[in-house]
């Protein structure tokens, strides 16, 4: 038997199609297939390294260890990383390509199709099954010329698509009809049934709308997935929308959630952990006490450094150290934190320079060159526990220089990251992932104050994840029904490799 595609693509962003891949990805893994996931375009600010060395999305990435393989730059062939509203980074094959408007990519779309096709051809190679994810909604018709993210590609290489839709927006229907009527003849064609997310409830009370539902559109419901109360999967690119405060936690850690905030998945470890109250503080919010406050990494250093000002986060780091709490930044939180940050050839934006917070002495100069490398290492600045293990990745542009990076806060494989401040209080570093591992995690929040903390990694908490989920996607969907309507594969396939 060839290698089989399937599309899944969603009514709206956030309709659940990185979970439904993740979760079909890890089911077809249980049973001995090859997978592999693939988005041909993805817009997001949290991405990764891959093992060929390339920046790809995230949500790619996690789907790869879903479906227990690798995670490589083909998965994830097109990233656009917005470093404003009307600009964004143009990622190809893992590399920094140019930065564009809106416009501008409009019109290098049909180079960014080569690039997908490449990359598709290249895992129908490799793998059993090919689980595409789209983008946003396939209905979206004022960009449907030149698409590649939706039915573009998937009339491109004739493949077969699923369409999910959320029920807890509300008008599940609605998105479904409303879907089909905005589509050509051959892209309605072209899905082969339905998925419903996030339901809560009796299904009994459903199941008249989707028997109406199949009548209506002559399509099948493949399933309905239940609302999974707590599931984590690092998210695509917003920050997660269930975040909890824990008033009761023994150790109270704050970020600024920054316009263009990315990979703002380094904090998830954190949220997870017992003990820890990770709170979230948007524009116009007042931030109470903390123990430890954290700048994350950032898309617009500048632009971000300077909400930083006008949101009041400099008085309320200046206080919270005067009351003798710790101030971590990490890539371009990092870089915040010294003396100024000069973009002079305007990687990021216009051209221009801007005073940092002046708490580390070091000066960043932001570069055209991207580093992007998978390291491992170990936490050594004072107070650190001895021979705390770290492991992560580093994406950043920029050179940064300054008399306090001769004491580093991280000793890597491939030599000294970071800067700690004379008196100990005020740490950065270029290393995403800090968290990850159960031991790095103790060690910094050790360093923070907070003694002798249950930590857990956070593989250990994503593999319990992908576990439940898969149970989930195999109890609510009917996976052969699924497989023979949408891969044309017959029972009799299906029995056999049972």
């Amino acid at each position: 038997m060839g290698a089989r595609t399937l599309m899944i693509q969603g009514t709206a962003t956030d309709a659940g199609k990185s979970t439904l891949v993740a979760g079909l990805g890890r089911v077809w893994h249980r049973r001995g297939l090859s997978v592999t996931p693939f988005k041909p375009q993805n817009m997001a600010l949290n991405s990764a390294v891959s093992v060929d060395g390339g920046e790809i999305a995230r949500a790619q990435a996690v789907q790869a260890a879903a479906c227990g393989v690798a995670p490589t730059i083909d998965m994830s062939p097109v990233l656009l990383k917005p470093s404003s509203d009307r600009n964004a980074q143009v990622i190809i094959h893992g590399r920094a390509v140019a930065g564009m408007s809106a416009r501008d990519y409009h019109h290098y779309k049909p180079t960014a199709m080569a690039a997908v096709r490449a990359s598709y051809a290249r895992l129908l190679e490799q793998y059993e099954r090919v689980l595409v994810e789209g983008a946003g909604s396939p209905a979206e018709v004022n960009l449907r010329e030149n698409d590649i993210a939706n039915m573009g590609f998937a009339e491109a290489v004739d493949c077969p698509v699923v369409l999910v839709a959320d029920i807890d927006k509300g008008g599940v229907f609605a998105q479904i009809v409303g879907t089909l009527a905005l589509l050509s003849e051959s892209e309605r064609a072209r899905i082969a049934g339905f998925v419903i997310n996030r339901f809560r409830g009796d299904i009994a009370l459903l199941e008249p709308g989707l028997d109406w539902l199949e009548r209506e559109t002559g399509k099948p419901v493949f399933g309905v997935l239940p609302w999974l109360d707590g599931l984590y999967l690092d998210a695509e690119d917003a920050i997660a929308r269930d975040q909890r405060r824990d008033d009761a936690a023994a150790f109270v850690v704050q970020v600024p959630a920054l316009p263009r905030i990315s990979n703002h998945t380094d904090f998830d470890a954190l949220r997870l952990q017992p003990g820890i109250d990770l709170q979230w503080v948007g524009p116009g919010q007042r931030p109470g006490g903390a123990d430890l406050i954290v700048l994350p990494g950032s898309k617009n250093v500048r632009a971000d450094r300077q909400w930083l000002t006008a949101n009041g986060w400099d008085a309320h780091i200046a206080r919270h150290l005067r009351y003798g709490g710790r101030v971590l930044g990490i890539c371009g939180g990092y870089q915040m934190l010294g003396q100024a940050v000069d973009d002079p050839q305007g990687v990021e934006d216009a051209p221009g320079r801007v005073d940092g917070l002046g708490l580390l002495d070091i000066v960043t100069e932001i570069g055209t060159e991207k580093r992007l490398e998978n390291v491992s290492g170990r936490l050594v600045a004072a107070g650190m526990p001895e021979m705390a293990t770290v492991a992560g990745y580093r994406i950043h542009c920029g050179v940064t220089r300054g008399a306090d990076l001769d004491r580093p806060f991280v000793q890597l494989e491939t030599g000294a990251d970071g800067a700690i401040s004379a008196d100990g209080q005020v740490a950065g570093t270029y290393l995403h992932g800090l968290f990850d591992s159960a031991a790095g995690c103790a060690a910094v929040l050790a360093w923070a104050g907070y003694e002798n903390a249950t930590t857990e990694d956070l593989a250990d908490m994503r593999e319990r994840q992908f576990e439940r989920l898969a149970d989930a996607v195999e109890a609510a969907i009917d996976i052969e029904a699924l497989e023979s309507a949408a891969l044309g594969i017959e029972v009799a396939d299906i029995e056999a490799r049972a």
